[in-house]
């Protein structure tokens, strides 16, 4: 009896310690996320669009974190748009940042017609996801990608742009 109590307060303690340093999804509307991407700063920006319900999308993300790892001490930083509805915050997106250790920024974009915002992200952008954007305000350089990537072929995107 004694050890299964042991055994619940260091699965307790373990569990507080991982929500410790799990983040927060935070919640933003279109005109927000265009500030942040808008903001005239030398750090090149990969921003991808992606859902918890879309299989290219989750199975791309693990490529994204080993990239952003890999580039860390670089002018690089890496932003993950949940296109999920917001109603499934609490119940699927945040468990899912959890589960799979996602370091990079989270947010969720709470815009539900996406007719009325894609363009304004990309006027080229079909809705189609995964959609990965990497942009430098600096240089003035843009590229997109509308399909899964590979940390090889992200990295080699990346090779374009200043670090």
């Amino acid at each position: 009896m004694v050890f299964l109590k042991s055994l619940g307060l260091t699965a307790s303690l373990l569990l507080a310690a991982l929500g410790g340093w799990a983040q927060r999804v935070a919640v933003l509307k279109l005109p927000a996320l265009q500030q942040r991407l808008a903001r005239p700063t030398d750090t090149t920006y990969v921003v991808n669009f992606w859902a918890t319900w879309c299989g290219p999308c989750v199975r791309e993300l693990p490529a994204f974190e080993q990239v952003r790892a890999a580039m860390a001490q670089q002018k690089v930083k890496f932003l993950l748009v949940s296109l999920d509805y917001v109603a499934l915050l609490d119940k699927k997106v945040q468990p899912f940042v959890l589960k799979h250790g996602l370091r990079s920024e989270v947010v969720l974009l709470d815009e539900p017609d996406p007719g009325t915002w894609l363009t304004k992200i990309d006027r080229n952008w079909s809705g189609a996801i995964p959609f990965t954007l990497v942009i430098n305000h600096q240089t003035k350089q843009r590229q997109t990608f509308m399909t899964a990537l590979t940390a090889a072929e992200l990295t080699a995107a990346l090779q374009q742009f200043p670090r």
